[in-house]
């Protein structure tokens, strides 16, 4: 899938929003909302920034567009793949195709999305793909933190 220029101006969007969101110490992953080549709003996660633990990319870009009446024209685009919550919102305001940079260091929702009848776009880009191991591999309590993923406590020594 070829992306047109309307795809290319709100992915970047997206990536300089993970980017900055790196910059303040937090989990790198942007988004943003786009109708018909319009920026509605975008945002990045900001669990870590705000205490907020609903602050993800998706859903910050969602509170930067804000009330609608519909988003059904809409593309949401996100540096990974969406989680359950941000994909649980996506299905809940009618968001109809959303474009992922990469889906290698999460898995995300995609098939729930696709079962919902969102066109999903995945297009591995290799920037965001970096960005999000380098977070993993130096903050994985804080990944975990914001996946949802329980640590396991060490073993006791026998």
């Amino acid at each position: 899938m070829t992306l047109d220029d309307h795809d290319r101006a709100g992915y970047a969007i997206a990536l300089e929003q993970a980017s900055l969101g790196a910059g303040e110490g937090g989990v790198p992953i942007g988004s943003s909302i786009l109708e018909n080549g319009v920026l509605l709003g975008a945002g990045r996660n900001r669990r870590v920034q705000n205490g907020d633990p609903t602050a993800h990319g998706e859903i910050d870009a969602l509170r930067n567009a804000g009330r609608r009446a519909s988003y059904a024209g809409t593309t949401l685009y996100s540096t990974l793949a969406p989680c359950a919550m941000c994909s649980g919102s996506i299905i809940l305001f009618g968001i109809r195709r959303v474009v992922v940079g990469e889906e290698k260091n999460f898995p995300g929702e995609l098939e729930l999305l696709r079962s919902r009848g969102v066109e999903v776009v995945v297009i591995d880009d290799p920037k965001a793909t970096a960005l999000m191991e380098d977070f993993v591999a130096e903050h994985p309590g804080l990944w975990n933190e914001d996946i949802g993923v329980d640590e396991a406590p060490p073993a006791p020594a026998r």
